[in-house]
């Protein structure tokens, strides 16, 4: 997973927040609903349940955001926050380790207060298991001592709100998704969505863009507003220090072509998975393990940084044979498909 991670750090167009940039990524999130842009279905059908919860006085149901890394589940957690008048408290599934981790977290919220994990698919089943009263009943189950003499008390809790985030909600055990209230599944942005957020960090960047500009960026970002902003920040530099600092259609072009992201937000990395497919195993079918030997990437980058995005634009197939690539990356990569041998049936020895 260490490569992985190192993987997801160098790439420009990857959907995780890199450490530098988590100070300029803070300033752009929106931190309410009406500058919420974009997943129209989800906030409209929040924006009623928070509505609702206000009026009788209680703390939002429990919230489970789903859908891939840069889609804004983290901001819409601090939105639910800001919009119910509490405070958030952060963390995430890898890092409550123990029982008292989790116990500390919880006794330390207020009345109404949210509780955000993030990654929360990747909480052990000994923490599922004092989440489920919490969730529920708002107690905490602690045992006290050791052996014959150990026992059992409740602690109540400040009824509070759980919102979870996950990447992949197939990993997330039936009982612990059964437990939320709330569902809602975040897609990939539209580029007219993607545009106005451009437009409005660029503006909170003090950045001038015209619409071409922003249109131009918002097609190569792959429809994740993380990326949006990551491309613009680094449009922008190239723009200051090479033109004149405006962010036109043809600077943006050019400065994204400087970075080898193509029209359709690839960068050298997927162009090299799509072109190794081609040229060496003829376009597919092949297995992940062998994908993975063949351009030096682990497998779990592969299948959590790469394939979602070259699937949803399809330019790749999943199949139960292997990965097999489209006529559509074919004709953006201008590579001519290979005539493949058809094979003979003979009536006396089989396939020739």
């Amino acid at each position: 997973m260490q490569d992985t991670d190192q993987t997801r750090a160098r790439r420009l167009v990857a959907g995780e927040t890199d450490s530098d940039d988590h100070g300029v990524e803070s300033s752009l999130r929106p931190r309410f609903l009406r500058e919420y842009i974009g997943q129209t279905r989800a906030t409209d059908n929040l924006g009623v349940f928070m509505q609702a919860a206000r009026r009788r006085g209680e703390p939002l149901d429990h919230l489970l955001l789903c859908g891939p890394p840069g889609l804004g589940k983290t901001t819409l957690a601090m939105v639910v926050a800001n919009e119910m008048g509490v405070d958030i408290k952060s963390t995430a599934g890898p890092v409550i380790e123990k029982s008292g981790d989790l116990a500390a977290i919880l006794t330390n919220l207020q009345e109404r207060d949210v509780l955000f994990i993030d990654e929360i698919h990747r909480l052990s089943p000994a923490i599922e298991e004092i989440l489920y009263p919490a969730m529920e009943d708002f107690q905490l189950d602690i045992v006290i001592g050791q052996g014959p003499s150990a026992r059992s008390i409740k602690l109540d809790l400040p009824r509070f709100t759980l919102i979870g985030a996950t990447t992949r909600a197939g990993l997330i055990t039936a009982p612990l998704r059964g437990r939320f209230g709330i569902n809602l599944h975040l897609d990939f942005y539209t580029p007219e969505h993607l545009q106005e957020i451009v437009r409005r960090s660029a503006r909170i960047l003090d950045t001038p863009i015209d619409s071409a500009g922003a249109a131009e960026i918002a097609r190569r970002a792959r429809g994740t507003p993380r990326i949006a902003n990551r491309l613009l920040r680094r449009v922008r530099d190239i723009a200051e220090v090479i033109y004149d600092g405006r962010i036109t259609a043809t600077v943006a072009s050019e400065a994204l072509d400087r970075l080898e992201v193509d029209k359709f937000g690839l960068d050298e990395v997927d162009r090299k998975l799509l072109l190794t497919i081609i040229e060496k195993f003829d376009g597919g079918p092949v297995g992940l393990g062998t994908i993975s030997a063949a351009i030096n990437e682990e497998k779990d980058a592969i299948e959590e940084i790469y394939e979602p995005y070259l699937i949803q634009i399809g330019f790749l197939n999943r199949t139960p044979r292997g990965r097999i690539v489209t006529s559509a990356a074919y004709a953006h990569l201008g590579v001519e498909p290979r005539r493949r041998l058809e094979t003979v049936q003979s009536p006396l020895f089989g396939e020739s």
